[in-house]
């Protein structure tokens, strides 16, 4: 489980969450730009949860999306080998 939460998407996704949050606590008004940034930010962190799930799923043998970037049958022979 610790490679899927810990994965480069997800940990990105909440370093720029955080980010935007410290920007957000500043005295700066709201604009249609930060507006754009919390949009960005929240479609960057769907799609980076997507792939966790995708990869969990994908390498447990279920059916995943077929537009999903996840290779399923490397993921499933992998978990395959290192159960025996």
């Amino acid at each position: 489980m610790r490679k899927y939460l810990f994965g480069t998407g997800l940990l990105s996704s909440i370093t720029g969450g955080i980010t935007l949050l410290r920007a957000a606590r500043s005295d700066e008004p709201f604009t249609w730009r930060t507006a754009l940034a919390w949009l960005s930010w929240a479609i960057t962190f769907a799609l980076a949860i997507g792939a966790v799930v995708d990869s969990y799923r994908a390498a447990r043998g279920k059916l995943i999306d077929g537009d999903s970037s996840v290779d399923r049958d490397k993921l499933f022979r992998e978990r395959v080998k290192r159960n025996g």
